[in-house]
């Protein structure tokens, strides 16, 4: 967002999830890792394409059965805000997200289930009490500078939070409280933090159904936690335990003052600004953030002139000049959706070694990996097909089109038990100074019916895909859409227009958005995923609720999201203004 676009707009997105058909052998998607990887081994798990070894997937991030700590210094986002209250209405005033979301997503939040029982439970022990109280302490409270910091739970989305309130004497509006929490079901002392030596005591109040939250107030603050485990890492219902030491300390320093969460993302004190709104790239990466640490997260800022966006960016030893010009030359124009963003070599042998691949090609193939990666969606495709293009450093060979062979026939496939030898054999086209490997993937999401193939009885599934890896000169190209590949080769070859033509080129371009083409994108993919027959309450509630908004979405015009040309990082948390530039 940028205050020189008139149609700027915060991200927004949802995950999607389904099980993975039994027996597939892994597949890494080769170089899905480095960008906006986590969308496609999503993708593959969900298809077909990517189970794990014994049918466990492993984390790519950290060992199988570790559960990281809470680090309360260090939230995967943070929302800074002059007054949470106003915070869903000024998002409202990017034009793409008022003419998407409507007054609905305000209404939403100020009538959320949460909020409501919150809010129920205070008015009881008030009423119950005989406090003086107002009934609008909460909203009193959302209308206060705040920060609020979030961690990412199991699943990778944001779940568990923390939230300091500055607010001049709160801690004497709150001190009714105290006098009750002696003889309350919901509201309870539960232990003290020492705040430069000083006890405060901790409270825990209890709502909703089986909800539970800690807070603490001292003087002009008052500090929230979402989740007992935050303090508490053997809290089990009405049994704390043990408060962790580093955690009593953090959440001390707080209500001391201390100013930690800008700091950690590379940012100074909010100033003037209404809002800020920061992620981490943990939270965009879902778990693949080590694999491509140049991305350190986005911002986005509200001041009285709009709203304004920043991608951050770290200094990463070995890291080449940014350039996505070469990925934008590959990609067929007509993307509904785009990312780009830098590699690093050397970085992506242990993510092929945990898929499956022999040490040594992994290292090779790893070292050769270089530039940049980008991904792109196409509404003539699916969701779940986008177009992946690289670069390699490495020289046109022999040798490495044979490196690139083994690596694609050992961990593309599935497992088919009416396949010679368990999977179907690979097809290895050459064609040129173009490479190609084609392979058939049984799977009842399939691209293709059962009955378009070659010998139908082979197939397992009610469908197959087409996955194919192609290389010409030193770009990459994959997709599990082969006509994907197809146009992507005929983009190179000068035969299809490429989309760099409709980009700026006085910019580093990171990401692409074309909301028409996307619009029909999702649409699509709704339908397809709520058949009348099967679902008529979902798909009902999708044609009167979300339908009006994809169509409404498609009405704006596209984006390329620009970075000032020449851009480069020197240090970590490196801000740089990203604009949003109408095409």
């Amino acid at each position: 967002m940028s205050d020189n676009t008139p149609s700027s707009s915060a991200p927004s997105g949802a995950p999607s999830n389904a099980s993975p058909a039994p027996g597939v052998r892994r597949w890494p998607l080769i170089l899905a890792g480095l960008v906006a990887v986590a969308v496609l081994g999503g993708v593959a798990l969900r298809y077909g394409l990517l189970p794990s070894h014994h049918g466990q997937v492993a984390s790519l991030e950290a060992p199988q059965g570790e559960v990281p700590a809470f680090n309360l210094k260090r939230p995967d986002a943070l929302i800074d805000s002059a007054s949470l209250s106003r915070l869903p209405k000024e998002v409202l005033e990017v034009p793409l997200l008022r003419d998407t979301l409507t007054e609905d997503f305000v209404f939403y939040y100020e009538n959320n289930a949460d909020r409501l029982g919150l809010g129920g439970s205070l008015r009881r022990i008030v009423y119950e009490h005989e406090l003086t109280l107002k009934d609008s302490l909460i909203e009193e409270l959302l209308d206060q500078p705040a920060q609020v910091a979030l961690w990412r739970g199991a699943d990778g989305r944001l779940r568990d939070f923390l939230v300091l309130m500055k607010r001049g004497g709160l801690a004497k509006v709150l001190e009714p409280l105290a006098h009750v929490a002696a003889d309350d079901s919901q509201l309870r002392k539960v232990g003290e933090l020492k705040v430069e030596g000083s006890p405060t005591a901790l409270y825990r109040l209890r709502y909703g159904a089986a909800k539970t939250l800690l807070f603490a107030s001292r003087g002009d603050y008052l500090l929230l936690l979402s989740n007992p485990k935050m303090l508490y890492p053997k809290a089990d219902g009405d049994t704390l335990g043990e408060a962790d030491a580093q955690a009593s300390g953090d959440l001390a320093a707080l209500l001391g003052g201390e100013d930690a969460f800008p700091r950690q993302f590379g940012l100074t004190a909010r100033g003037e600004l209404s809002q800020r709104i920061t992620l981490d790239a943990s939270v965009l990466a879902m778990g693949y953030q080590r694999f491509i640490p140049a991305f350190a997260g986005v911002r986005f800022d509200k001041d009285a002139k709009g709203w304004h966006s920043y991608l951050a960016l770290n200094a990463v030893e070995r890291q080449p000049e940014l350039d996505f010009s070469p990925v934008w030359q590959a990609m067929p124009m007509g993307a509904s959706a785009c990312v780009a963003l830098p590699l690093t070599p050397g970085l992506y042998d242990s993510l092929l070694v945990r898929l499956g691949a022999e040490q040594k090609m992994a290292a090779a193939f790893s070292e050769h990996l270089s530039g940049a990666a980008g991904l792109c969606w196409y509404a003539d495709s699916r969701l779940h097909s986008p177009l992946l293009v690289a670069t390699l450093s490495a020289p046109p060979s022999s040798e490495l089109d044979d490196d690139l062979g083994k690596l694609f026939a050992s961990m593309v496939g599935a497992f088919e038990p009416n396949a010679e030898g368990g999977s179907f054999p690979v097809d290895a086209q050459t064609n040129g100074d173009t490479r190609k490997w084609l392979r058939l993937v049984s799977s009842n999401f399939g691209q293709y019916p059962a009955e378009q193939a070659v010998d139908p009885e082979a197939i397992s599934g009610r469908g197959f895909f087409r996955v194919g890896l192609a290389r010409k000169g030193n770009t990459l190209l994959f997709s599990i859409d082969d006509q994907l590949l197809e146009k992507a080769l005929g983009t190179l070859d000068k035969r299809y227009p490429p989309l760099a033509d409709v980009l700026p080129k006085d910019a580093l371009v990171p990401a692409y958005l074309a909301p028409q083409s996307l619009s029909a994108l999702l649409q699509r993919e709704t339908l397809e995923s709520l058949p009348q027959d099967l679902e008529p309450v979902f798909r009902n509630a999708a044609d009167s609720l979300l339908m009006p908004r994809l169509k409404a979405l498609a009405g704006h015009g596209g984006y390329a999201l620009g970075l000032p040309a020449g851009s480069s990082t020197d240090q970590a948390w490196q801000w740089l203004p990203l604009q949003w530039r109408p095409l």
